[in-house]
């Protein structure tokens, strides 16, 4: 088998647009290219579809801070990222009352359903 080239930068900035599901080739180059510099103890986590059940192709991601509910440690709350909260008034006033002391950085897949 031959290997695929590696998408364009325009490739990927377009599946994102027309909210198409990323394929193998698109999760190759970001991992390869896009998320390269992230540290390799980031934590990788998973949005919950809409149904809370079933499977939905993944369509985009975001970064942020995630810190675990007190008594589920499989399911917690996402926060924006420190350099989201400097550019912008809004989020610093809804997070007011801070980000928690157990949120760590996170790379957050989300599904296109």
């Amino acid at each position: 088998m031959s290997e695929q080239t590696p998408p364009a930068d325009d490739a990927l900035a377009e599946a994102e647009a027309a909210e198409r599901p990323l394929t193998l080739a698109l999760l190759r180059y970001l991992v390869n290219r896009i998320w390269r510099h992230l540290p390799g103890d980031r934590l990788v986590l998973l949005a919950l579809d809409n149904e809370d059940n079933g499977y939905s192709p993944l369509a985009t991601w975001g970064e942020g801070r995630y810190a675990p509910l007190p008594d589920d440690e499989f399911t917690g709350e996402l926060f924006p990222t420190p350099e989201e909260m400097a550019k912008d008034q809004e989020l610093r006033e809804l997070f007011s009352d801070g980000i928690p002391d157990t949120a760590v950085p996170a790379l957050v897949l989300y599904p296109l359903g």
